[in-house]
């Protein structure tokens, strides 16, 4: 079971910071082996999502931007979950894998069809549940279209953030919690080992959440960054102007992020990070419920981290420890370093070849990384 988390910094409470609820992440942590140092290998979606799939660093596979499709450098690489499949298993996935990939590159990563609920699925416009939202994103759009005469790339956006009484599965990443689900029960019923791939996008802007994980956080419990300010001789391209927030409905487009705006996207991250937490745990449950909890690998993954105004930015793509580092987990029924925490020095990258290792595969030659399977026998390695 693969789980991914888009913009997720390592700030669960399993890591020690207290501000975010996160009891089922922290569960699978105390079970696992938490990566205290896990690195990615570029701070942005695409590059850093093809870099775990594919076992190679983005100077190898060529994929340095959002824009890029792996396959157009290397159309005959072996990705991780391909892997697997030439090894017998099914593999699906549902939610946000790849970040290019046409889209997730069908065919080739995934050989199983991926199943949805039988329940009626929400109509949102552009992410958002509230009328009021669609409205101000439809809005958008046609000023947009007005004005260029098409939608320019990154530009068409509502407001970053929502909090609506619906239910988990009216937005995206319970509506993957609920396929994932499905699809594992059907993959058990196929009789071969799998592969399940499931792929949450928040706390991915927009910061839209269910209004029950809001109610989690009181605001004036909230707490700012302490570091509002680039640091006194860093590199003037080091950071950036926010730019991926700024293009969001009533985010103001230059100068500060005033104070009360900041809490309240602290609040709105905070919610969808409890939000996907929630995911995590129906995930977990449901290997129990299928008896395939004492013989499922678990591999629990952040693509890259987040500036919540620290350093007076708003995003990633910076080379900042804030933007590069990640939460990383994995659990395995059979492994001695269970509930332990280890301050080796790992990558995202390390993965295929640790669960090649766990799987008893033998590793593709074109792979970069190292096994962490040594770790999870004895986390004082480093």
């Amino acid at each position: 079971l693969f789980i991914a988390i888009d913009d997720m910094r390592p700030e669960f409470n399993c890591y020690g910071k207290s501000y975010i609820k996160s009891p089922h992440v922290d569960s699978l942590a105390s079970k696992g082996l938490l990566f205290e140092r896990a690195y990615c290998q570029e701070p942005i979606c695409n590059p850093s999502r093809a870099s775990i799939m594919t076992g190679m660093r983005p100077e190898k596979n060529g994929v340095f931007h959002n824009n890029q499709y792996f396959r157009d450098t290397l159309p005959n690489v072996v990705t991780m979950s391909q892997h697997f499949i030439n090894n017998g298993y099914n593999a699906a996935y549902a939610g946000k894998i790849y970040h290019r990939g046409g889209e997730n590159d069908e065919g080739k990563s995934w050989n199983f069809k991926t199943l949805s609920p039988k329940i009626k699925k929400a109509k949102l416009i552009g992410g958002y549940a509230t009328k009021e939202n669609q409205e101000i994103f439809k809005k958008n759009k046609a000023d947009l279209m007005k004005q260029y005469g098409k939608i320019p790339g990154g530009l068409l956006h509502g407001p970053a953030f929502e909090q609506a009484d619906v239910a988990d599965h009216d937005y995206p990443d319970g509506w993957t919690t609920l396929q994932a689900i499905e699809t594992m029960k059907k993959m058990k019923a196929a009789g071969k080992p799998f592969f399940m791939a499931a792929g949450f996008k928040k706390p991915h802007l927009d910061f839209n959440a269910p209004k029950k994980y809001w109610d989690m956080y009181k605001r004036e419990d909230i707490e700012l960054a302490y570091q509002t300010k680039a640091p006194v001789g860093g590199a003037t391209t080091g950071l950036h102007c926010s730019f991926e927030l700024r293009t969001r409905h009533g985010i103001p487009k230059s100068g500060d992020i005033g104070p009360e705006l900041s809490k309240t996207l602290l609040h709105a991250y905070y919610a969808c990070a409890s939000f996907v937490d929630a995911q995590v745990g129906m995930l977990l449950n449901s290997l129990q419920e299928q008896g395939l909890a004492e013989n499922t690998i678990v591999v629990l993954w952040g693509d890259h981290g987040w500036h919540l105004g620290d350093m007076g930015v708003w995003g990633k793509a910076t080379n900042y420890e804030i933007a590069a580092r990640v939460p990383f987990i994995i659990h395995a029924p059979w492994m001695k370093s269970k509930g332990k925490k280890t301050k080796a020095l790992v990558e995202l990258m390390d993965i295929y070849p640790t669960l090649a290792d766990l799987a008893n595969l033998e590793r593709p030659n074109h792979l970069q990384g190292k096994s962490l399977v040594p770790l999870m026998d004895n986390a004082e390695l480093e």
